[in-house]
């Protein structure tokens, strides 16, 4: 018995999709093969095959070992693996043992920056076939499913911003120098593509067009929805806008497009960065924008009104929103502290929340307003009536940002939580605040209880250990900024 057929991946459908890719390498003449996994902070790992090996992985998949889900953001595993308890706490982990990557032959992409390179999502099994369950793109598999017994889907519309840079020294830098190798290693020496504070203006744009060409070919290349690409009012701060998929291809899509832009720009002497403030003293925070919606089985957009509540006024959510998206604006607000240790995930984001900056500050939702947490866009009648969470940070996982905007969207359903007035002064002191800390928005996620038998107590413990030794690791640096620029900078 093959291990696919161990694990249940070996339907008719995968059967011929491994027969049709292995028939189109072997015709391409694809040289290599990446098999990619997606980690807890959102970055891909995995290993390179040739492609005479890709029939065996196919079937039996490819070992890789177990710390790769534990590994804080400096790569340092944050669980002691060969100490007595560990298979108590963490089943499958003792003695840091194998895992089985799984490729999914429909997820094949030639990649566009390299030569006769092809690409394969993956994710990992256990030995005795099952998903491991600390699996990111698998937390968001059983949200998703969540959703299905109800007959809805989430749809996902992404705005992402990040930096650009160009390197000053792509072959030589400092952070090449093996006389500077340390863990984490020096960030890049980098210059600005566009000097910034300047918003949408096209002579920024024609200065950084060079680059962003290079994100544009490389996105449309691998077949991700990109609608347009904009200048941001940071220095060297770029905005990408994606089109609707479902939750699931949506994250898929963040996930790729991250790595190969970063990849592909990295190739061409640029340096993109997708944490949320770079360390230097003129920037502008980047946030990940995520506009979500769910459709029932028809297609029929589930947050719609046809026509507002009698009574109603602006601030209102069901002038606006239906009975059901009013219940889920209610409870991404009711989740919101917790929400923010999977939405800003890194301790570097929370320096974003900052009055005026058109980042939230409070746990607020405002019709069309950018300064709110939550902003309702649409009207009645309208079918691309949607929620744009404005909480997230471009390097967050986008598994668990999705996932818990249904677990926590779902309990407002569930319970039929009430959101308050819509802000118009998101600013304005009084309201409750977003958590200032990695370390806050952990501790708020501790004490969800819904969240916590959402996602699985033993999830939450394994994630809130990874965040906490994150934030010690930067509580205890001697330069702040220093941990920032090697953590993040050059990382993510």
């Amino acid at each position: 018995m093959s291990f696919a057929e161990r694990c249940g991946l070996n339907s008719p459908e995968r059967q011929a999709d491994c027969v049709q890719l292995l028939q189109q390498v072997e015709a391409s003449g694809i040289e290599l093969i990446r098999l990619g996994w997606c980690d807890l902070h959102g970055v891909v790992r995995g290993k390179t095959l040739v492609a005479s090996q890709l029939r065996q992985a196919l079937a039996n998949g490819i070992g890789m070992v177990s710390t790769l889900l534990l590994k804080d953001s400096s790569d340092r595993t944050a669980f002691k693996v060969f100490e007595p308890g560990i298979e108590e706490t963490l089943p499958g982990f003792a003695g840091a043992s194998n895992f089985t990557l799984m490729p999914d032959p429909g997820s094949w992409q030639v990649l566009p920056w390299t030569d006769k390179t092809g690409w394969l999502q993956c994710q990992p099994y256990l030995a005795d076939g099952r998903i491991v369950p600390l699996d990111s793109r698998h937390v968001l598999q059983q949200a998703v499913q969540r959703l299905a017994e109800r007959g809805w889907q989430m749809r996902c519309g992404l705005e992402v911003e990040f930096h650009i840079y160009r390197l000053k020294d792509p072959l030589h830098g400092h952070d090449l120098d093996p006389s500077r190798a340390a863990w984490p290693g020096p960030a890049p020496e980098v210059s600005l593509i566009h000097p910034g504070f300047n918003l949408l203006t096209e002579a920024w744009f024609d200065r950084a067009e060079e680059p962003l060409r290079i994100v544009q070919r490389t996105a449309q290349a691998l077949g991700l929805p990109l609608i347009s690409l904009e200048i941001e009012l940071g220095p060297s701060q770029v905005e990408a806008v994606f089109d609707v998929r479902d939750a699931l291809t949506a994250a898929d899509h963040m996930v790729l497009f991250r790595n190969a832009t970063r990849q592909a720009l990295r190739r061409a002497g640029y340096h993109a960065t997708f944490m949320c403030r770079p360390p230097f003293d003129a920037i502008m925070s980047s946030g990940w924008h995520l506009h979500q919606s769910l459709v029932d089985t028809t297609g029929r957009p589930v947050f719609m009104r046809d026509v507002p509540e009698p009574g109603s006024t602006s601030r209102d959510v069901r002038q606006v929103l239906s009975d059901a998206g009013a219940s889920w604006l209610a409870g991404l607000l009711t989740h919101a502290p917790a929400l923010t240790a999977l939405c800003t995930a890194t301790s570097n984001g929370y320096g974003r929340f900052r009055p005026n900056a058109m980042a939230p500050q409070s746990i607020l939702w405002g019709r069309d307003n950018r300064g709110a947490m939550l902003r309702v866009i649409g009207n009645a009648g309208d079918k691309a009536t949607r929620i744009e969470n404005r909480l997230g940070e471009p390097a967050a996982n986008p598994y668990l940002y999705m996932a818990s905007q249904i677990h926590a969207g779902l309990d407002g359903v569930d319970t039929q939580l009430q959101a308050p007035p819509a802000t118009e002064t998101p600013y304005s002191a009084g309201a409750h605040t977003i958590p200032t800390s990695l370390a806050d928005a952990v501790r708020a996620l501790q004490k969800d209880a819904v969240l916590c038998q959402a996602l699985g107590q033993p999830f939450v413990d394994y994630y809130s250990t990874i965040k906490q030794a994150e934030h010690q690791r930067l509580a205890q640096a001697d330069d702040a900024q220093e941990f920032h620029r090697r953590e993040y900078f050059g990382r993510i």
